[in-house]
Order: C-alpha cells, then structure tokens, then sequence
C-alpha cells in the first residue's frame, strides 16, 4: 500500500471517532469542576477562564432567541453584559444579538410601551446607551430620554429620594440604586446620582455591617422596624447597590463635590465583604451577616457582585490593594458554581430568583435556578472586570 493511501485510511479512521467531550481535570474543594484547568480530551485547553464570558453569552444566545428577551431588568442587565463582552472580544454576533432585540421592542420615536412606574424598569436605559454609539440608530437616544424625562417627576421620598415603585409610597430599595442611579450617570446627568446613593445609604446603612433591603419612611409596611427599615440585610440587595456606586464614581469628575463621599460608602462596603465573605467557598450568603443560620445558602449573584465591586475598588484605588485577595477568593467561589453541562453549553447554579422584601424565613426560602438572568448578568460584569484585572 502507498504512503499516500496509508496517510488516507488513517484519516478516514480519525474521521469516524467522536468528537472530544469536555473533561475536568481537577475538582475543587466542593467535589465541583475545577474551572481554571478545564480540558478536553485531546490535551487541549477549552477554554482558558478568559473565556468564560464568551462561553456564557453564547450558551445563552443558543437558549435564548434575541427577540425572546423583553424589557425588564434582568433581561436588560444580561444584554448590557453581553455588550461589554461585544467591547472585548469585538465579535459582532454579541452586538448583532443585542441590535436584534432593540429594533424589536424600541420603536423608531424611541417608545417600548413602558410605563416606567418602577425603578426596574429603567435599567434598561443601560442598554439604550450601549446602543445609541454603536449603531448611530437615532431610537436608542430617544429611548434614553425617555426615562431621563419620566424621573423627572417620578415619585420621592420627603427628602428627595426616588422611591423603588409608584405604588409603594416612601419605600426605598437598595435594588433600585442599580436600577436608575449608573444609566442617569451615563445620560449625563451627575448631580442626581451621588445624591440620591448617599441618601439612600443614609436610610439603608446596617448597624452591624452592609445595608438592610428597604427602608419605608412612613412606616406603615409590615417589615419596617420603628426605624423604617427592613430586618434583614440581603445578599443582592447590597450587591446592586455597590455596583451602582463603583459605576457611578466612573462617571464622575476627579473634582466632584460628592466623589470623595461615594468612595467612603465603597471602603464601608468592602469592609463588609471582607468581614463576612465565607472562608470555605469564598462566596458570600443569601443572608450574608447571619452565615451561621439553619438554611443559610451561598448565592452567585451577589457573589458576583461583590466581587466586582471590590476588583473595581482595588483597580481604582478606593481601597487598598489588600481587598485583591478577597475578590480573587470570590472570584474562585463563583467559578465553583459554572460548569458545561452535557449539552455543552455553561451552566450557573445557585441564583436565587427575583426576590422582594421580607423576613429571614423569606429569604431562605426563595427558589435557586440554574442559569437565572440575575446571575448570568452578573457573572458577565464580574468576570470581565476580573479578566482586564488579573
């Protein structure tokens, strides 16, 4: 037999094996998948842990059509990720997909049918802003305006605080931070936001450590204590509003007035993550400042959260560059809970679902889901941040 025809059948033999799966070639301490050494069975790394945005993005762009997304907050923060991904890796099936859900819920006079009665709803504004530059599609910028114009007479607290939703009179949420305050930054607008961060910390601040989840100026709601506030501190709640305040500080002048106060609330947060970050996962719990309760849980969300903000604060000098090691234990903690299933597509665990306010039988109660858009959104955020950081 000639060489030639050897080098074919070989070939044509290499053709017919399946194709390698997926493979881990290390657990971590949880008996999970270890994420920085995942390989396939060809020796091949895939993909490094750089990859795992481009990994999640695309398993969800699978799973979920672009037009299939609507308009509310958890679909807005995936999209506004995904976006960020599209910045980095400038692949242009990410802005492609993201293109796709806005020609089909903004109009071209810049109307979604929304209302925006809520603070949630206005999280979208993030993506409209992401848009607008990228496509030079004048119905994002309309968009925008939208919301700027509706917070203009949005309801307030006697102090001046935007209230989480119009039918909860005088109730703050530390959620809403996050929802409104880093998209009115971005539009430009830097009075507003600081103002109403250092207000709401005024009212959400814990005794003990971190924020509570709501505070009700009127009193009359049935979880607020004679302070007005919520009993529980919860984990995401004070994630959202330490992503608000990092992103709102990256908006502001060197020279603002107000700057050097936000960079106190992000030391008194980080303090908090540091404190009360669990040493055996790294991650953070779903009641952070009671981890010793029966039915306490870890959550990734916040987790994620928590990590980004304390990366951020190390890369802009809010805090030491002590607080590096504990968002890299975070950082550690949630790829823990990533994994590629045998579909393989990525799979993010232990997300707790939308969530309101309650007592700490609520909160730990609250269902878990894989691949909830909370998580995936937040997954995104910290690891592109974590990625530019190492």
């Amino acid at each position: 037999m000639s060489r030639l025809r050897v080098v074919l059948v070989v070939l044509a033999l290499l053709l017919l094996l399946p194709p390698p799966t997926p493979a881990f070639a290390a657990t971590t301490a949880e008996g999970g998948p270890n994420l920085d050494s995942l390989s396939v069975d060809n020796g091949a790394t895939a993909p490094s842990p750089s990859d795992w945005s481009t990994a999640v993005v695309d398993s969800t762009m699978a799973r979920r059509p672009a037009t299939s997304l609507g308009l509310g907050y958890t679909d807005a923060l995936f999209l506004h990720a995904a976006f960020q991904v599209y910045q980095r890796t400038h692949d242009t099936r990410y802005l492609n997909y993201v293109k796709a859900w806005g020609s089909a819920r903004v109009a071209t006079d810049g109307s979604t049918g929304n209302t925006y009665n809520d603070l949630d709803s206005m999280l979208v504004g993030n993506v409209f802003l992401d848009l607008a530059p990228a496509t030079g599609d004048s119905r994002y910028r309309l968009a925008a305006n939208r919301i700027v114009k509706r917070v203009a007479t949005f309801p307030r607290t006697s102090d001046g605080a935007l209230i989480h939703n119009v039918a909860f009179t005088g109730q703050l949420w530390s959620d809403g931070a996050f929802m409104a305050q880093p998209f009115l930054a971005r539009a430009g607008d830097h009075t507003g936001p600081p103002r109403q961060l250092l207000t709401y910390f005024e009212h959400l601040r814990n005794e003990d450590a971190l924020l509570r989840h709501a505070y009700d100026e009127t009193g009359r709601s049935e979880w607020a204590d004679t302070s007005g506030r919520s009993p529980e501190v919860w984990c995401r709640a004070v994630g959202w509003f330490g992503m608000a305040t990092v992103d709102v500080l990256e908006e502001l002048p060197r020279t603002h007035p107000d700057r050097a106060a936000l960079v106190e609330i992000v030391r008194y947060l980080a303090d908090g993550y540091r404190r009360w970050q669990d040493p055996a996962t790294g991650r953070w719990f779903q009641l952070p400042v009671k981890p010793g309760l029966a039915g306490n849980w870890t959550e990734t969300s916040c987790s994620a959260m928590f990590t980004y903000t304390l990366a951020r604060a190390v890369e802009r000098g809010y805090v030491s560059p002590a607080f590096w090691p504990v968002a890299q234990r975070g950082y550690r903690g949630v790829l823990a809970k990533v994994s590629i299933g045998s579909d393989g597509r990525t799979r993010i665990s232990d997300v707790v679902i939308g969530t309101n306010v309650g007592d700490a039988r609520y909160y730990l109660e609250r269902p878990r889901m894989d691949n909830d858009f909370h998580g995936l959104g937040a997954f995104l955020i910290m690891n592109e941040e974590l990625r530019s950081s190492r």
